[in-house]
């Protein structure tokens, strides 16, 4: 899925299920966080800057998550899994966002546009 890539930040480190899980501490009480900008259509996603693709947070199956999970994504982002085959790092150039109306927003991005509309 390509997209209209609103900012070109660029990830300093490997993206992993701590990072996401720091990143949602961080954006816990903003509209940065799934349950926090679901309801306006915000859908959990990861955008490659390096080629500007977007993909849809899925589960491992491909069914698709209400959350960023790394399982989902394609074996091209893969840089280590576990020994279940897990993922567990993903590429430098993958930042996790949200994609809503064709467009990728930054965690950032998309608390600034949501200040005020947190449930």
């Amino acid at each position: 899925m390509k997209s209209l890539i609103i900012s070109n930040k660029h990830a300093s480190s490997a993206l992993t299920s701590e990072t996401l899980a720091c990143e949602n501490q961080c954006f816990g009480n903003t509209g940065g966080v799934s349950p926090n900008n679901r309801h306006v259509g915000f859908q959990s996603a990861f955008l490659d800057c390096a080629t500007g693709c977007v993909y849809l947070s899925r589960f491992a199956d491909g069914n698709p998550a209400p959350m960023h999970l790394l399982d989902g994504l394609p074996d091209e982002l893969v840089l280590q899994r576990d020994t279940a085959g897990r993922i567990t790092v993903i590429k430098e150039t993958v930042i996790a966002g949200f994609f809503c109306a064709n467009n990728f927003y930054t965690r950032e991005q998309a608390a600034k546009l949501m200040e005020g509309c947190v449930e």
